[in-house]
């Protein structure tokens, strides 16, 4: 009797260290420096707009990314029991449904605080969730494809946030270079996306995610993917160039440079130094994107 009364309790409230540990805070970064790259293409001083600076800050880190950690380890919570089984919601530490709860819960949270932030702010974070939901829940499931998975993730990671930062600080609809600018290097960043999936390449197989490392083969994704990561940034200089930021355009390309000296011995061998060239030739690239975003900003005279 008192066992199957048991059996029928509600789960425990969760204890934050472990709503903390669903919500991933490392995964934070990527999209926090795009949104901080948003903040520098505005030209806006930050005194102007700090309130709104924070609001975005509190969207892109720890509500719509963090938001999109809690609904994707809900839905793949039988292959972490798999793969990761120490993970909060196999674990047992956050029970019953309230990995769905929490995922709701910063859903309506990111709305409600995008809603008073602005419209534009408001659009993005809007398609921003539309991505996370549909990346990990079914009938989309994103993830599943080589393609898809790496384009929902590139575009709410770097095109959607570095949006939100520059719409946050301008009050308005971004200027046509910056959405040129962050639109390239949202594609860019696909395949950054693609180069993540070499570590797991026979768990995406076993599993049936077609990424592009299981569609096309380790050797053949990663020359895809570095064609992907350097032909936008040539485009980023020759427009940087043409709109009279000569010293960003010139950053870029010697960031672009070292990228493609570091792209030599990933090719090398790209399941062995794929995480070398995340720790080096990626952070050429981001470092890049900051470079253009002084140089549309017009800071420094860049």
């Amino acid at each position: 009797m008192d066992r199957s009364l048991s059996s029928r309790s509600p789960a425990p409230i969760p204890a934050a260290r472990d709503v903390l540990e669903l919500l991933k805070p490392i995964t934070w970064f990527p999209p926090m420096w795009a949104f901080m790259c948003g903040v520098v293409s505005s030209g806006v001083p930050i005194a102007d707009r700090w309130p709104f600076l924070i609001a975005g800050v509190l969207l892109t880190g720890p509500l719509v990314c963090g938001t999109s950690q809690a609904i994707n380890d809900w839905f793949d919570r039988d292959v972490d029991a798999i793969n990761e089984p120490g993970r909060p919601i196999p674990s047992g530490r956050i029970g019953g449904n309230w990995g769905l709860r929490i995922a709701i819960a910063g859903t309506i949270l990111s709305l409600a605080l995008a809603a008073v932030t602005g419209p534009w702010v408001l659009a993005a974070t809007c398609l921003g969730l539309l991505c996370a939901w549909g990346y990990s829940a079914p009938p989309f499931r994103f993830k599943v494809s080589g393609i898809w998975g790496p384009a929902v993730v590139a575009l709410t990671y770097e095109g959607l946030t570095w949006f939100t930062g520059a719409s946050v600080m301008a009050g308005a609809l971004p200027s046509v270079p910056v959405l040129i600018i962050l639109a390239l290097y949202s594609f860019g960043a696909h395949g950054i996306m693609t180069l993540n999936d070499f570590k797991a390449v026979e768990g995406d197989r076993a599993t049936g995610l077609r990424s592009l490392p299981v569609v096309l083969g380790v050797d053949r994704a990663a020359r895809l993917a570095c064609a992907v990561m350097a032909l936008p940034q040539f485009v980023v200089v020759a427009l940087l160039a043409t709109w009279g930021h000569s010293v960003a355009a010139a950053i870029v390309a010697a960031l672009l440079a070292g990228q493609l000296i570091l792209m030599r011995r990933l090719l090398s061998d790209p399941r062995t130094h794929t995480p070398w060239y995340n720790a080096t030739g990626t952070t050429l690239y981001v470092f890049g994107m900051l470079a253009s975003a002084f140089g549309l900003g017009g800071v420094m005279g860049l």
